[in-house]
């Protein structure tokens, strides 16, 4: 893909350096990149079961050794995984330009690690556990936990520090990604199937505010006929293309 190809999105290229703000959505696509799974499609499936079913506070209340082994098999697939082009290419965007928010689906800590700041995780992260007694956050182990379901000092239950279906967002996670959205003169959802609420509002939300909304998914999805450019692309082709524009218009 070369700079031509970007479309639309090229012309918005002066705008963003002079200071109009960018944000950008990713969901599970752009972590698939790194060989994560997406958990829709056939690649749902862990062990027999689909792995929607694992992730409510009602399956961990049943069964808190399933669950954790469930997030320990995700926890060794992501020390495997490094963030690939497309995460690289949101940090060196936000290196160039002056204002912009990355808000993520994702809790694999990806972003963080291709060296994104300004990071909103919608979902949380499974780099993190929560205790259900005391309420403290903590990173998690490097390594596997020595006991599963893992235990605070506390003596209650750890869980994952995620959004699980059915929970709340973490407070004022929404709403700081709402406002980032609306006052966003570029919004682009990258890597995301946009059914999963309230995030697949976020887009919506941005155009009510007058942004020019760009998805980039390989795959069609429900935001393609609201948006004002669809680059069916990988975020690894699209988004260093993008950045390397920027980076001219910079330097």
């Amino acid at each position: 893909m070369n700079g031509g190809e970007l479309g639309g999105l090229a012309a918005l290229v002066p705008d963003l350096l002079a200071g109009r703000p960018l944000a950008v959505l990713t969901g599970a696509g752009i972590s698939a990149e790194s060989g994560l799974p997406t958990f829709r499609g056939p690649d749902g499936m862990w062990e027999g079961r689909r792995a929607v079913e694992l992730t409510t506070p009602e399956a961990f209340a049943a069964n808190p050794k399933e669950v954790w082994r469930f997030y320990e098999w995700r926890r060794a697939k992501l020390r495997e995984a490094r963030p690939n082009a497309g995460h690289v290419a949101l940090a060196r965007i936000e290196n160039v330009i002056s204002r912009m928010t990355l808000v993520t689906q994702n809790v694999d800590g990806l972003h963080r690690a291709a060296g994104s700041r300004n990071v909103i995780e919608l979902h949380g992260t499974i780099l993190k556990t929560r205790c259900t007694g005391c309420g403290v956050n903590e990173p998690g182990p490097d390594a596997p936990f020595p006991e599963i379901p893992p235990r605070c000092a506390c003596g209650s239950l750890l869980r994952p520090d995620v959004v699980w279906f059915g929970e709340m967002l973490p407070e004022g996670a929404f709403e700081a990604a709402a406002e980032a959205a609306s006052e966003s003169a570029v919004f682009l959802v990258v890597g995301t199937s946009s059914v999963v609420a309230p995030a697949s509002s976020l887009a919506t939300i941005a155009a009510r505010g007058g942004a020019k909304v760009f998805e980039i998914n390989p795959m069609l999805t429900p935001l393609a006929s609201g948006a004002d450019g669809c680059l069916r692309a990988s975020a690894s082709a699209v988004l260093p293309v993008l950045a390397d524009a920027l980076e001219r218009g910079a330097a």
